[in-house]
């Protein structure tokens, strides 16, 4: 059943179609960067030589986190899960940035959409300086969007750092891939919420929350722990394959399968020539690229998943991405949270603007007990 009509995103499973207002993501990830893909998502069309450098000086002005906020890091112990922190931050800069009705309702949107994509960026760079333990590292004028977030989370004044201009590409591909897919769990969470009138920072607070999931933005993280695994136990991929086969075994392949693709992920197809790019650099073979390579061939070829229509998704090599840059696995899905922001702010914008206007209500099939009737306590 269809919950909404809208007019960002279009996905055809059956053909392996992904386009972002029209326009095919191969196409937008061989020609823009991430910036431009989250204007076109918000504001519905891609900005011009103007309206490109007018929004990237707003993002570069909205990007110091108050003072008070950077304080609330250190009261997070070092050790909790950086989605939390991210969602519990994310919410928090309602209180410190309160809509303001002493001004156009429209400004009013405009500004809180700047600050969530580019102090949500601050917010994920400053949890992984706190779990290192280490000072926080200011936004620059100097640098684009993604290399900012690289010098806010790898700068360092005892060891010179040098921002990889292919790590710069990486991170613009791979946010861009993310950053929206249609009727999702997190998107249809942010568009519920945002139902409800909730503020901007609630509502995506709320898809944060639900991206958290293992079965949801969490899979990119599972598919590094899985194939970590798989190496440890120095398993072929071949066994792989046959350990997912057994109902009993109570392993699971994951980066395979999509509730949404019968067919080859588009977004796979460019992450994985982005995985080789990138992990080919450095001239070293990397084991869990190979093992990953091995076993798409092994699955894609075999009777049992070709059956099931069962496919790499995105979350199968973008981990090996994450990874090779320098990103810790527990903040992979944070990662996905950064490219799907613009995603989930388009949604509540355009449920917000929906003449239909109505909170989310969706019915149920009541499956209980049809009457009872209450018994005396000492006939219970």
């Amino acid at each position: 059943t269809g919950s909404c009509t809208s007019g960002i995103c279009y996905v055809n499973g059956e053909q392996g179609i992904l386009r972002y207002r029209g326009y095919d993501i191969e196409d937008l990830v061989e020609n823009c960067d991430f910036v431009e893909v989250a204007y076109l998502l918000i504001k519905g069309e891609l900005p011009n030589t103007a309206e490109r450098r007018r929004y990237a000086e707003l993002l570069n002005k909205e990007s110091l986190l108050h003072h008070d906020m950077q304080s609330f890091f250190r009261s997070y112990p070092f050790k909790a899960h950086p989605m939390s922190v991210l969602a519990a931050m994310s919410v928090s800069l309602s209180a410190f940035y309160p809509e303001m009705g002493d001004i156009d309702p429209e400004l009013q949107v405009d500004l809180a959409v700047t600050r969530l994509v580019s102090k949500v960026r601050t917010i994920i760079a400053f949890i992984y300086r706190h779990m290192k333990g280490e000072d926080f590292v200011n936004p620059s004028y100097k640098y684009s969007y993604c290399e900012n977030f690289l010098n806010m989370m790898f700068k360092s004044s005892v060891i010179e750092y040098q921002i990889n201009p292919l790590y710069v590409k990486a991170l613009n591909q791979l946010l861009i891939l993310h950053a929206d897919h249609e009727q999702n769990c997190s998107t249809t969470a942010v568009r519920l919420i945002g139902s409800s009138d909730a503020n901007l920072y609630a509502s995506v607070s709320a898809g944060i929350c639900a991206l958290w999931g293992p079965k949801h933005g969490g899979a990119n993280q599972a598919v590094i722990e899985m194939l970590e695994l798989a190496h440890e136990q120095k398993w072929s991929a071949q066994d792989i394959v046959n350990k997912a086969k057994q109902k009993d075994s109570g392993f699971l392949l994951m980066g395979f399968g999509h509730r949404v693709y019968k067919t080859y992920d588009p977004r796979a197809k460019i992450a994985k020539r982005l995985c080789q790019e990138v992990l080919a650099e450095s001239g070293e073979t990397d084991p869990l690229l190979e093992l990953a390579m091995e076993l798409e061939e092994v699955a894609v070829n075999d009777s049992y998943f070709k059956e099931r229509s069962l496919y790499p998704n995105v979350d199968f090599y973008t981990g090996l991405i994450f990874r090779r840059i320098g990103i810790p696995t527990n903040m992979f899905t944070c990662m996905f949270a950064m490219g799907r922001l613009p995603g989930w702010i388009a949604h509540w914008l355009e449920w917000n603007k929906d003449p239909y206007g109505k909170i989310g209500r969706p019915r149920q099939v009541y499956s209980g007990p049809y009457v009872r009737k209450v018994q005396n306590l000492n006939d219970r």
